[in-house]
């Protein structure tokens, strides 16, 4: 395959993964912001909890939209761990002061959680295609310093 094929298929594969994790986090963002009245109703800081990760997922999804880089997909990364390790915590042993009590699997909580690790495992390819060298597009003319 030449050169510019390359180039241009990992250039794709970067759009599509960040497509992906703003659709898991914009997905996330509003199941979390529709849920948030019921959860208010339960416990204020439960409520809460929902609203400011709605708006956090919501400020992501700005982020990764017009700035793509190291930070926003670091951002996104620790939002969605931190999101599917509460509900974790939340269905097995329940959250310190926002929810003591384990609650119920359900399954539009399933369903968000599957969305966030899509959403997570193309911000982690993201993240580590940047780390990787990139290869040199050929040889240079000599003389040239670029």
């Amino acid at each position: 395959m030449p050169a510019g094929n390359t180039r241009s298929q990992t250039h794709t594969n970067r759009s599509w993964s960040r497509d992906v994790l703003i659709v898991a986090c914009a997905i996330s963002a509003g199941i979390h912001a529709g849920l948030t009245p019921d959860h208010l109703a339960e416990s204020t800081s439960l409520g809460l909890a929902f609203a400011a990760s709605a708006a956090a997922l919501a400020g992501v999804c700005v982020a990764l939209t017009l700035r793509p880089g190291v930070v926003p997909l670091a951002g996104a990364s620790v939002l969605l761990v931190g999101l599917v390790a509460a509900y974790g915590l939340a269905v097995s042993a329940g959250l310190p002061i926002l929810h003591p009590e384990a609650e119920p699997v359900e399954p539009l909580a399933v369903v968000t959680k599957a969305v966030e690790l899509a959403g997570l495992l193309a911000a982690m390819q993201l993240l580590l295609r940047r780390s990787e060298p990139r290869p040199a597009l050929g040889p240079r003319p000599k003389g040239t310093l670029a």
